[in-house]
């Protein structure tokens, strides 16, 4: 991946504010060619710097009000491939990364209600793959996901 340069990050930083611009109208605000910011663009898309272009989707407006961060405990000698298929398989699991120290992953997870929460954790527990888990559920996101400050 190359490094951004200050216009990668001007235009990075306006699509982050303001994602629904078109390529003209981005072209304008910033006083480049429009050309030029559509080459930026797919440079930072093919680099992987720019993922995608979907909303945000916020579960809990979906009825999904309970977020919670489950640690998991793996049975060592089935690959991580094995576990990263069963928690695929389960639409609660919103992300799982593995991880050292105590845990081998970390599972951001949603649910209706707490009720609804116990059965995620029994769907996720329901493999032999899984030894044990440690949850902990998210009253309030103090630091939402960001990354424009990554920009100054």
């Amino acid at each position: 991946m190359s490094s951004l340069d200050a216009l990668d990050r001007s235009l990075l930083q306006l699509l982050l504010t303001e994602p629904r611009l078109g390529v003209l109208e981005t072209s304008r605000r910033l006083g480049i060619a429009r050309g030029t910011a559509q080459a930026r663009i797919v440079r930072m898309e093919r680099d992987g710097v720019v993922r995608g272009w979907a909303p945000t989707v916020e579960p809990s407006a979906m009825g999904y009000g309970v977020m919670a961060f489950a640690t998991l405990e793996v049975h060592q000698g089935h690959g991580i491939a094995a576990i990263s298929e069963h928690l695929r398989s389960i639409p609660e699991v919103l992300e799982a990364h593995t991880t050292s120290g105590q845990g081998d992953v970390l599972c951001r997870i949603v649910a209706r209600d707490h009720a609804d929460l116990q059965r995620v954790l029994d769907a996720i527990t329901s493999t032999q793959l899984v030894a044990r888990t440690s949850t902990v559920i998210s009253l309030t996101a103090e630091v939402p996901y960001r990354v424009a400050q990554l920009l100054d």
